[in-house]
């Protein structure tokens, strides 16, 4: 007659404690870092968003050879100063930073407005960017700095800078310490005065 041995199959109290400390200790370190993850990922796809944005309002008025304008409308369709809003490119044959229904103007593309809480900035005081037939700033002193600055995140702020010519650029991190700059070695923040 054989024996039939039966071995115990599962974990001690013991193992699983130790397993469960494990994950808890993996958790903690883990969460901080999707975190910083996700908005970095959010800044960079705002700012992605943005550029194109740029590129098209640019490219529409080279090759249509008309005003473009880009700029967050209010609901009168005037050119605002919330550009965490809605953006908006259109046709401004008259550049009068506002989208006329009666005239040959029209919208081009619009862009959904930033998660809230975060800031988007231009330049201070500016309302709008215009762009020449040419490719350049039809405005003289138009040119400037888009930040775009995260919600208690400020290290993670970028931008892109547009010259008097109508080129524009995204900030990279110049010096290596972890924070976007411009090419001049400026940090990309957002206060309450934008120059």
């Amino acid at each position: 007659m054989s024996t039939l041995i039966i071995t115990p199959r599962g974990f001690t109290l013991i193992e699983t404690l130790i397993t469960i400390a494990i994950l808890t200790l993996l958790t903690a370190v883990a969460i901080p870092s999707f975190a910083d993850f996700t908005v970095r990922v959010r800044v960079n796809n705002e700012v992605s968003a943005l550029h194109r944005l740029l590129l098209l309002t640019r490219n529409h008025a080279v090759n249509q050879e008309r005003f473009v304008t880009l700029c967050p409308l209010s609901q009168s369709g005037q050119c605002s100063s919330k550009w965490h809003e809605e953006l908006s490119v259109f046709y401004d044959d008259n550049k009068n930073k506002k989208l006329d229904d009666l005239s040959e103007e029209m919208l081009i593309k619009t862009k959904t407005s930033i998660k809230l809480g975060d800031k988007l900035q231009y330049a201070q005081g500016r309302t709008a960017l215009i762009y020449a037939p040419s490719g350049r700033l039809a405005v003289w002193g138009g040119n400037g700095t888009f930040r775009y600055c995260p919600r208690n995140h400020s290290d993670k702020s970028r931008g892109i800078v547009i010259s008097g010519a109508g080129r524009f650029y995204v900030t990279t991190d110049q010096n290596l310490d972890g924070l976007d700059e411009n090419r001049s070695g400026r940090q990309i923040i957002c206060t309450n005065n934008v120059d």
